[in-house]
């Protein structure tokens, strides 16, 4: 007999599991549907995006950089073609086989054998070339160039190398290229909207950015911007063909102020000795030549330089690396009296018939102590116009003893002395111009009367770079007024500074610089030996920087067995007078005498700029 209720409950769970069946299968249906349009209608152009990138590649194309030229338009750094033998790696069934065949003609290192080795599979997968030599000489091109028909898969093609075509005169104004590092260059990339990818190099030496100099400071307008070419690939990501190029856009030239003759020059004259020399148009503050002797050369550092070959630079007692144009700090010494001089007419403590009785020293009131001139005897009653050409140093401690040592500080500034007085200079110095607050926080002990005193003779605690003391003869030629300096006129105009004076007039500014062109042309003056050799009135002021304090000559003469302690020599000069274009320093260091030693440099450097 059927149990009717069993039935009944039976037929229930049935549907019961039925209705979960058919709705689990709905869920599942409406899933596929939603899926099917999310990947063929909303999501389609994300999807069709990620689908063209999975075949496509994108290599980023190097550009050039621009080339640096002198203001008369010759080239001072340019991209010299490099030639490279190079292999497409997919197209060479016999590594071994074809090295060996090469070998003969093309000397391969076994630095060059194990690189091509490392990076054969690799470059051979992804369909991409390898260089196996660079900068193949004419001779190693002229022999594979016959016998390429023995050889599928190979060529030689064309790289640059940054090349200075003057490396030893430009090393420290103009400076050298370097590899880059990755941080480096993906901060690089960045500016551009772009990752760092695989990239078609132009250079043999792969990405490049300037590490000194002009080539530092420019870098961003000598670099340009990369190019990209996007490739279709395989599943593997071997490149199958180009599908779309953006060209790459070179930098841009940079036309310097400097002056490859005048450059030359000064090269020749400072002889490799150890010092710096100068020269700027006062008219505009272009720097027309900058050189730190010695110097080394920047090519090599650039295009591969031996670990040996730079251990022997980097011990180099001389220091070439270093720039001591805008990094070397000297005391002023005497050269410094000019500005002195217009100290003491600006406070009113002095006029031009103001005299002093120069006995060959100054006693210091306090406590007596000496302050020696350099001429024995002293230079008898002097006035300012002569104790400039003859260089007085009684005249002028006398006159630093009466000097208020803050605002003779703040005057000294307006020279450019303690600032960075360059727009464009790679890492320049700010020198030193000490106070008693930098005194107290420095060596802690209290400014004395002393230290005033020295410093009207530019000794002491003060120090200036020889770009500094460019810009303070250049300064004094513009009678107070000048722009700062820079390698390269844009067009723009840099800013302008000027004197901050109430009492200095016209008049003044001429007397200084009768005064200075006395250091030469008058009989008493310190550089009179120079008028020999100069083609155009020049005015100047010499000084010896010491470095050893002795009491007697004789002190002196024991001290000076020592190269390394004896003084430097130093000049600022200027002219043609009345009408000065051209303003130069020149520091030699333990060169002695600055009117002697120094002189004839400064006057060889203004007479070819004059002479154009």
């Amino acid at each position: 007999m059927i149990d009717l209720n069993r039935t009944v409950s039976e037929k229930k769970n049935f549907f019961n599991r039925l209705i979960i069946i058919y709705t689990f299968f709905g869920l599942l249906f409406l899933y596929f549907l939603y899926k099917t349009f999310s990947l063929q209608v909303s999501s389609y152009t994300d999807y069709e995006i990620a689908a063209l990138e999975n075949k496509t590649r994108e290599i980023l194309v190097q550009p050039r950089r621009g080339i640096i030229f002198d203001r008369n338009g010759k080239i001072l750094v340019n991209n010299v073609p490099s030639y490279n033998l190079i292999i497409s790696p997919s197209q060479i069934d016999d590594l071994d086989s074809l090295l060996d065949q090469i070998q003969p003609i093309v000397s391969l290192s076994d630095e060059d054998i194990d690189y091509v080795n490392k990076n054969y599979q690799s470059r051979a997968k992804l369909n991409r070339e390898l260089i196996i030599k660079r900068n193949l000489t004419i001779e190693e091109i002229a022999k594979f160039e016959i016998r390429q028909h023995r050889f599928p898969g190979v060529l030689i093609d064309e790289r640059y190398v940054r090349e200075n075509l003057y490396p030893n005169l430009f090393s420290h104004s103009v400076g050298y290229v370097g590899n880059i590092d990755d941080n480096k260059l993906e901060e690089i990339l960045f500016e551009q909207e772009l990752q760092p990818k695989e990239t078609i190099f132009k250079y043999s030496n792969g990405h490049l950015i300037g590490q000194t100099g002009l080539e530092s400071v420019y870098d961003s307008d000598l670099r340009g911007s990369f190019g990209k070419k996007i490739y279709e690939v395989d599943a593997s990501g071997k490149l199958l063909r180009e599908i779309e190029e953006v060209q790459e856009l070179d930098g841009k030239n940079i036309y310097t102020s400097l002056d490859l003759e005048t450059q030359k020059v000064a090269y020749k004259q400072l002889n490799n000795r150890r010092g710096a020399v100068v020269a700027v148009d006062i008219r505009n503050g272009a720097i027309v030549s900058y050189l730190s002797s010695p110097s080394f050369s920047v090519n090599k550092i650039a295009n591969g330089l031996s670990n040996k070959e730079f251990q022997k630079l980097l011990n180099d007692k001389n220091k070439p690396f270093f720039d001591r144009a805008a990094q070397g700090r000297y005391s002023p010494a005497s050269t410094i009296k000019p500005a002195i001089g217009l100290y003491g007419l600006e406070s009113k403590i002095i006029n031009w018939d103001y005299f002093i009785n120069d006995p060959g020293f100054f006693i210091l009131p306090e406590d007596e102590r000496i302050f020696r001139g350099w001429k024995k005897g002293g230079h008898g009653n002097i006035n300012l116009n002569n104790a400039i050409i003859e260089s007085s140093n009684t005249f002028f401690f006398s006159l630093a003893y009466k000097s208020d040592i803050n605002e003779l500080i703040g005057f000294l500034s307006n020279f450019g002395f303690g600032k960075n007085i360059c727009v464009d200079c790679f890492l320049p110095d700010k020198g030193l111009l000490p106070n008693p607050k930098w005194k107290m926080n420095n060596l802690n002990f209290g400014w004395a009367k002393g230290d005033t005193v020295n410093l009207g003779v530019g000794q002491g605690y003060m120090s200036a770079t020889p770009l500094q003391l460019a810009y303070y003869a250049a300064l004094l030629a513009n009678k107070g007024t000048l722009n700062e300096f820079s390698f390269v006129q844009d067009g723009e105009g840099t800013e302008k500074n000027n004197l901050i004076s109430i009492n200095i007039n016209d008049n003044d500014w001429e007397k200084i610089h009768q005064s200075m062109i006395g250091v030469i042309e008058s009989p008493k003056g310190t550089a009179k030996r120079l008028r020999q050799l100069r083609d155009f009135t020049i005015a100047a002021k010499s000084g010896t920087v010491e470095l050893v304090s002795t009491e007697t000559k004789e002190d002196y003469k024991i001290i000076r067995e020592v190269e390394e302690q004896r003084d430097h020599a130093i000049i600022v000069a200027f002219g043609p007078m009345p009408n000065p274009k051209y303003a130069v320093s020149v520091v030699i260091e333990n060169g002695e005498s600055g009117g002697s030693v120094a002189g004839p440099v400064a006057i060889a450097v203004l007479n070819n700029l004059l002479k154009e």
